[in-house]
């Protein structure tokens, strides 16, 4: 089974960037075996020497996208447009806390209730197939931006 890994940068809502904000392993600890071997990552200023440092020190070798291509990293352009146009632009952030609850509802919706094209109509995590006769309800998901209908048995 392949694991998942969403990643997101929160961390200019408070105005600060994520160098200042990064947590540094301690030195006792030893590199994560599940920790990946590349990072590709675009050239954002906010990715700044502690940042690197940090990689290089749990072996991540990072891999920069040329200046101002962001069609070098297709699938994480679509998926922040994704968060953005199907979650983010519908709701107002309060606090750092909020927007993680947010966010954590949204990436739940995205594996196992929002269909993919590329899977044939399937979400990441498959569901199962619903019963043929009974009651169809509706479940609010992501605080009702979004619902999923299933069918409970008669």
């Amino acid at each position: 089974m392949q694991a998942e890994l969403f990643a997101v940068s929160i961390e200019r809502l408070r105005g600060g960037s994520i160098r200042e904000r990064q947590k540094t392993p301690s030195r006792t600890e030893s590199k994560l075996p599940s920790a990946p071997h590349y990072l590709l990552r675009d050239r954002d200023g906010s990715y700044g020497e502690r940042f690197q440092e940090t990689a290089s020190w749990l072996g991540i070798h990072e891999v920069l996208t040329a200046p101002q291509s962001p069609w070098q990293n297709a699938y994480v352009e679509r998926l922040i447009g994704s968060i953005r146009r199907e979650c983010l632009d519908h709701v107002i952030v309060v606090n750092e806390t909020g927007l993680r609850r947010i966010l954590k509802s949204y990436f739940d919706y995205y594996e196992r209730t929002r269909t993919h094209l590329s899977l044939d109509k399937d979400a990441p995590i498959s569901r199962s197939v619903p019963p043929e006769i009974g009651r169809i309800v509706e479940v609010p998901q992501v605080g009702g931006l979004h619902h999923r209908y299933e069918r409970i048995a008669a």
